[in-house]
């Protein structure tokens, strides 16, 4: 499934843990015997193919750190299920980090 991930746009520092790039597109296949792709798996594949260094300032457990906001296609995926949002084909995750020191 071809989606494109952007880090941190309003320049939080997100990208900072994706070797300072902003925008990825990116092709995620559902876990084996699944039909779907939900962000939980999404998530868990940016961990282990996107984030370089420093998971812990992204991911708590198997979420996004308090902190950053997440929109699925322009829309907060709070409205939309979070973990248990489902993906389709080349929609649109921005992670944006809501924290900043001063």
């Amino acid at each position: 499934m071809q989606l494109t991930l952007e880090f941190g746009n309003l320049s939080g520092g997100l990208e900072l843990l994706c070797e300072s790039v902003k925008i990825h597109s990116v092709n995620v296949d559902p876990q084996a015997g699944e039909e779907k792709l939900t962000m939980k798996d999404l998530l868990a594949w940016v961990r282990v193919n996107l984030i370089k260094e420093r998971p812990e300032m992204f991911m708590k457990g198997d979420s996004v750190r308090p902190g950053v906001l997440v929109l699925v296609n322009d829309c907060d995926w709070e409205l939309s299920g979070q973990l248990d949002t489902t993906l389709e084909e080349k929609d649109a995750i921005v992670f944006i980090s809501t924290l900043h020191g001063g």
